[in-house]
């Protein structure tokens, strides 16, 4: 005969319960950073609500300078943390890749989300959740394909790549910085 057992059941249940909660923190975390790293509008800070002068040419001139400051401080902050988690992202399912091949597919596929969210934003949506998807399917197929060793392996070569990392982040913003002067142009000429 069968006998159940609570502490049975709470043993045999407790990694499933902590292999689903893990998946489903993992899952809504991709989902709030793909849809966030796609949105072509990043920032909904809306500075211009601190811009209280009434003098038209001072108001225009102020709401610049914010426009500027989210862009070229606030974005490449935004940058560096997109593309920590995208480079961790494929650290984690590489398996013969050097830690400068990560960091450039990484920054690549960043600014290829920034180009598409300018074109389509439902495209850059498409291209964002490809990453932390494809890694979320390959830990349910083969849980044994991260090994710790190997990621820190990679992470000792990261003082050698500073310098191009740099390059990248820089380019990536000043990416991002014409892409959002062409919109801009482009939203004016179409008001008039």
């Amino acid at each position: 005969m069968v006998q159940i057992s609570i502490i049975d059941a709470y043993e045999t249940l407790k990694p499933l319960i902590f292999f689903i909660i893990g998946l489903a923190i993992y899952a809504i975390g991709a989902f709030n950073l793909y849809k966030f790293v796609a949105k072509r509008d990043i920032f909904e800070l809306n500075l211009n609500k601190y811009n209280t002068l009434n003098h038209p040419i001072a108001f225009k001139f102020f709401a610049s300078i914010l426009y500027l400051l989210e862009y070229l401080i606030f974005f490449p902050l935004f940058l560096v943390f997109w593309f920590i988690l995208f480079s961790a992202m494929l650290l984690a399912i590489t398996k013969n890749k050097d830690i400068g091949t990560i960091f450039f597919i990484s920054m690549a596929l960043i600014s290829a989300i920034r180009i598409s969210s300018y074109y389509k934003e439902s495209l850059s949506k498409d291209i964002a959740k490809l990453l932390p998807f494809t890694l979320l399917g390959i830990f349910l197929i083969d849980t044994t394909s991260f090994s710790w060793d190997k990621s820190l392996e990679l992470l000792r070569q990261m003082p050698d790549l500073f310098i191009p990392i740099c390059y990248y982040l820089i380019f990536s913003a000043i990416l991002e910085f014409f892409l959002r002067i062409g919109f801009t142009f482009k939203k004016l000429l179409k008001k008039d």
